[in-house]
């Protein structure tokens, strides 16, 4: 076999070469690394025959029925088989990370009473799966496309109400909104009709401020008005206040025959009652929001995955 000194006038290095000089030096066959590399043993030859020209080294030498590396040959081996092995990582699909390795802090984005239902759920999850995580709850005061565009929020959790063509949206569960009342409230004495329930004082939650919503919406179809006497930014401060007045604070609960939403632990925790609200509502939607670029991020995916465990009820 005759050495050839002179270098590949113009070589083209490719992941290819990498991939077959492992099979070579590994097989110390043609036949058998085409066989491994799923070609034919002349294109393999023809490869060899590069590889030799590149490295300037026969690499594979024949002797007797066999082939033998040669000492440049295996040096090289080990090093090959690191390239293959770092390309496959590079170039692959991304594994499935190990929770427990996870390092860094994600911010999300969700209104008081979803936040209050997910945190503790949440960083239980967290403790026992991905201990090395910390999470930065932030209250809706981020307009949530541009801030999950800019990386201001991993997620956004909650009624999704923004419509952006690259946000990447899903459902996690629907609600109905019910009346939550301190006990012994004048509501819980006798039937609850449409009449009584409107002329109750309410107490409205928002963000913007607003006094109507919804349920004015239901009232007003049967010629019927609420007196709204307080509008408060927070679901919490909203049930606080319902348990040390006579004001009635709508809460979302668990559909009919459905296991109960955490959403409405914290108004049983203030020992408020439930009631149901004698108009009919338009069903509460509570999805999660993230931007494509977390689609297939092994991280951000345990991080929805563990969302939807803590926010959709067991069987």
């Amino acid at each position: 076999m005759t050495l050839v000194n002179s270098p590949d006038p113009d070589p083209v290095i490719d992941a290819n070469l990498a991939v077959a000089l492992h099979a070579l030096l590994a097989e110390q066959s043609v036949t058998r690394a085409a066989a491994r590399l799923h070609t034919s043993p002349a294109a393999m030859s023809r490869t060899l025959a590069r590889l030799r020209r590149l490295l300037q080294d026969p690499l594979l030498v024949r002797a007797g029925q066999a082939m033998v590396p040669t000492p440049r040959a295996q040096a090289l081996r080990d090093e090959a088989a690191a390239v293959v092995h770092r390309l496959g990582a590079l170039l692959g699909p991304g594994s499935e990370a190990d929770p427990a390795t996870l390092h860094g802090t994600f911010a999300l984005q969700a209104a008081d009473l979803v936040a209050a239902a997910l945190a503790p759920g949440l960083l239980r999850l967290a403790r026992e799966e991905a201990p090395g995580i910390s999470l930065r709850l932030r209250a809706e005061e981020l307009e949530a496309g541009p801030a999950l565009r800019d990386g201001r929020i991993d997620l956004e959790i909650g009624s999704i109400d923004h419509v952006d063509p690259e946000t990447q949206v899903e459902e996690l569960v629907t609600l109905r909104m019910v009346a939550a009342v301190r006990n012994g409230h004048p509501l819980t004495r006798e039937t609850l009709t449409p009449d009584r329930f409107a002329a109750a004082e309410h107490v409205a939650v928002s963000r913007r401020g607003r006094f109507t919503g919804p349920l004015d919406t239901a009232l007003a179809e049967r010629n019927l008005h609420r007196r709204v006497t307080a509008v408060l930014p927070s679901h919490l401060a909203a049930l606080h206040l319902a348990a040390r007045s006579d004001v009635v604070c709508l809460v979302p609960a668990a559909l009919p025959g459905a296991p109960p939403s955490p959403l409405t632990e914290a108004a049983t925790a203030l020992g408020l009652g439930l009631l149901d609200v004698p108009v009919a509502l338009p069903p509460l939607v509570i999805g999660i929001a993230w931007h494509p670029r977390h689609a297939a991020d092994a991280a951000h995916r345990w991080l929805r995955d563990a969302v939807r465990r803590t926010l959709r009820p067991g069987p």
